[in-house]
């Protein structure tokens, strides 16, 4: 058969410079262009009276009332009714033929639309149009049609074109040998050429990247599609893979309805052999459904929806799916020893996820999330986004923003997915919880007043119920001197009221089981003071800093945990580092507070040069009061606390690194580190981390109660090494990682990823092989393949 129009560069001319001014080097038209491009540019029954051969002019031109009008479905902006607008370096009119012919960088416009030849001929009689040489059609998006003859008829609807050379939405190029157009709904094209690719620019008669070429195709503009039949797709002009008939969305449309590239995985733990065949439905210009079913060789289907929708205030998202799970999981011992009953977890199962969000007005909003499903084995048989956390988490909420403030009032609930380890019923439920935060001008004395208040009802169906009222009242006073010291004074007030029920549970395990009703009020001032000493260096191309910092605080030592009796929901976790070796409060909430006397130093260095930087900072508390209730390994066991020391390092750009530590003075000890650094050049890179903690902290234990020590994997210490290394080279890339827990001498994760990527096109290979055991789940592997086609889609094949 006749081999299709190569791909080449649009022909260009002296006559043609005016448009393609507008538009990129080598431009060719728009998928939307192929429809709208043949109507009516040229009124069918124009009438003209400008004089056979005259001076060069414009004059709008009227269809007359009897001209036929488009189709009422055409949505394009063609009109046969709008004023059309001429302008050509001769004019001539045969009144005797009805003949009008415009000849010499010849321009007709119709609203935004455009077409430039060299000659164009109209025929009243027979309604016919003819464009000749270096024909230019440019629609009002900007896209553009370039052919060296048009023929157009019945109201400009109809027509044919040859040797055609189109250029696309997001760079997709087209050509064809000819086109015929019908009733301005459908394009049949002959010998198609269609690629997103760039040409080359030096050698525009070489193949490019890749490209589909086809015997025919038709363009349907009333539906933008795409159809080829008989068609290849070559690699830099090789075919590769035949396809009896493709059909693609046209590249100009970003929302249409039809079937989605479907996805295949040849192997799955669970699911075995299995196919996903998703469709998507465009419900109107603000609303759309995606349905997808999955089909496997282990277990029942499974059917999902996604539904979206957008108001002019407001939001929705809502995800959903079920399926029938054959899968009859058994018992299994959990890291801590104990049996998991893995019952009811197959049948009829599902999930929602949903999320939306209005504005009531300028102020305040409200919105939800929700996130449920019918058990954590079958978000992990069918591979629902979520599994692996610890808890599925959902809230409802209102919320308000003013000049310095926010409030918010908003309920929470926790589904567990961790099995074994997290149990439904002890997770909380909090209803309601209200946060209001407010941060003032500066006052007469110069100093900013803030408030900052959460109130809160916990309620626990096996675990301690709490009712929390709590407020925080804090004055800054910033201040310098002579000296350039920086000073900052604060006074801060910490209060809170609470009763609760069942300490004696998790996770307080109090010794009291009676309901009590409890408060706490810390007073505290201090006073920082930041002395920074400056000077140049590298003739004057560097700055260092070098700035000593002191702190005094002064609070009673009636705060942290004085009493058994205060619940703690909010201060579960403790962390002592250079991050908050000057905080008021060391702990996560104010459950539990930080009192006594004491005093923090530090020392802050930082040399900054040609866009790099070293920053250090080393410090160490003094505490007059000690308090043993604290976390093992606090670092704040004695009155000198642990050395913490932070660094940030950038020396130039083929390394990089930071990092924090915590040494124990008293042992020599490290009781914490974590560091994360890099060096390589552009195309090459090495990464590494690792992460060191005395003890793994869980916040709800297997055994229960327990009086006077965390169990025993709590003392399990955490060093953890992770290495990578990645390369970045033209457009191929590869990467690979290492995750490995030193202390337990086994592997957490392995992966890599390697692929090649351009303009047009993508091809990514990806393996992930996990070792750690999730909810029973053992250590599988996964492989993910996927080719993407720009403008096309992406196809993928997952192991």
């Amino acid at each position: 058969m006749d081999r299709p129009a190569p791909l080449m560069r649009a022909p260009s001319s002296p006559r043609l410079s005016a448009v393609l001014r507008q538009f990129p080097r080598g431009l060719l038209l728009s998928a939307t262009m192929l429809g709208g491009m043949m109507c009516a540019l040229l009124p069918g029954t124009a009438q003209a009276d400008t004089p056979p051969d005259g001076p060069r002019r414009s004059r709008p031109i009227h269809a007359p009332k009897s001209q036929p009008q488009a189709p009422v479905t055409f949505s394009g902006t063609v009109s046969n009714t709008d004023p059309m607008t001429f302008q050509a370096d001769h004019v001539a009119y045969d009144s005797r033929n009805g003949i009008a012919t415009w000849t010499g960088n010849v321009q007709l416009w119709q609203n935004d639309q455009i077409m430039r030849a060299d000659k164009v001929v109209y025929d009243r009689n027979t309604g016919i149009a003819s464009a000749r040489g270096n024909v230019a059609m440019v629609e009002p998006d900007g896209t553009v049609l370039f052919t060296e003859y048009a023929e157009l008829s019945n109201g400009m609807r109809d027509g044919i074109m040859t040797r055609l050379y189109v250029r696309m939405q997001d760079n997709a190029r087209m050509a064809a040998n000819g086109m015929r157009r019908t009733g301005a709904k459908v394009n049949d094209l002959t010998r198609v050429v269609y690629t997103a690719c760039e040409i080359c620019a030096r050698h525009p008669e070489r193949a490019p990247f890749w490209q589909l070429r086809a015997y025919d195709a038709t363009h349907d503009m009333q539906h933008k599609r795409l159809e080829f039949r008989d068609a290849f797709v070559d690699f830099f002009g090789v075919p590769i893979f035949y396809l009896p008939a493709f059909s693609m969305t046209d590249p100009s449309v970003r929302r249409q309805s039809g079937f989605l590239t479907p996805g295949f995985t040849p192997h799955d733990r669970y699911l075995g052999t299995y196919v996903t065949i998703p469709y998507y439905w465009v419900i109107d210009r603000q609303s759309d459904v995606t349905l997808q079913g999955l089909f496997s060789t282990r277990t029942g289907p499974e059917l999902t929806a996604n539904y979206r929708r957008y108001f002019s205030n407001a939001r929705l998202n809502l995800t959903g799916g079920i399926a029938y799970d054959t899968h009859h999981d058994t018992d299994y011992v959990n890291t801590f020893g104990q049996e998991v009953d893995s019952s009811g977890n197959h049948g009829v199962q599902g999930y929602i996820f949903a999320n939306g969000q209005i504005s009531i007005n300028k102020t305040w909003r409200a919105g939800a999330n929700i996130r449920w499903a019918s058990s954590p084995n079958f978000m992990r048989d069918y591979r629902v986004s979520g599994y692996g956390q610890d808890t599925l988490n959902s809230n409802v909420y209102l919320e308000g923003f003013g000049t310095g403030s926010y409030s918010r009032l908003d309920a929470e609930g926790y589904q567990g997915m961790n099995q074994g380890v997290i149990h439904n019923q002890d997770l909380p439920w909090v209803l309601p919880r209200y946060t209001y935060s407010y941060f003032g001008q500066p006052d007469s004395l110069g100093g900013r007043f803030s408030l900052d208040t959460t109130n809160f009802y916990v309620y626990r169906e096996n675990g301690t119920s709490d009712q929390r009222g709590q407020l925080s009242l804090n004055w800054d006073r910033p201040f310098h001197n002579s000296l350039g010291q920086i000073w900052d004074l604060t006074l801060h007030v910490e209060s809170a009221i609470h009763r609760a029920t069942e300490l004696n549970q998790q996770p307080n395990y109090a010794r009291t089981t009676r309901a009590q009703v409890e408060g706490q009020v810390l007073p505290t001032v201090g006073l920082k003071m930041n002395w920074p000493f400056l000077r140049s260096f590298n003739h004057n191309t560097g700055t260092q800093i070098l700035e000593p910092i002191v702190q005094f605080l002064a609070a009673p030592n009636t705060g942290n945990s004085t009493s058994r009796n205060i619940p703690n929901e909010d201060s579960l976790s403790y962390e002592f580092t250079d991050s908050t070796l000057f905080s008021l409060n060391r702990y996560a909430g104010t459950d539990r507070l930080d009192g006594g006397l004491r005093a923090n130093v530090g020392l802050h260095n930082n040399w900054t040069w040609n866009g790099h930087q070293i920053d250090v900072l080393i410090g160490e508390s003094f505490q007059e009061h000690i308090d043993h209730n604290r976390l093992p390994y606090s670092g704040l066991n004695h009155h000198l606390s642990d050395v913490v020391m932070g660094t940030h390092i950038v020396p130039n750009q083929f390394f990089d690194f930071d990092g924090k530590m915590r040494l124990d003075p008293y042992g020599g000890k490290v009781d914490f580190a974590d560091a994360l650094g890099s060096a390589g050049f552009s195309h090459f890179r090495v990464t590494g981390g690792y992460l060191f903690e005395p003890v793994t902290p869980y916040y709800y234990y297997a055994q229960r109660p327990y009086t006077t020590a965390a169990p025993d994997i709590y003392y399990k210490p955490v060093s953890e090494l992770t290495v990578g290394a990645a390369s970045n080279w033209d457009n191929w890339h590869i990467a690979a990682y290492l995750r490995r827990s030193l202390s337990r001498k086994e592997s957490v994760a392995v992966g890599g990823d390697a692929g090649y990527q351009n303009d047009c096109f993508g091809l990514d290979v990806m393996y992930l092989k996990q070792y750690t055991t999730i909810g029973g789940q053992q250590s599988n592997s996964t492989v993910m393949f996927s080719l993407t086609f720009k403008t096309i889609g992406t196809f993928g094949i997952n192991g």
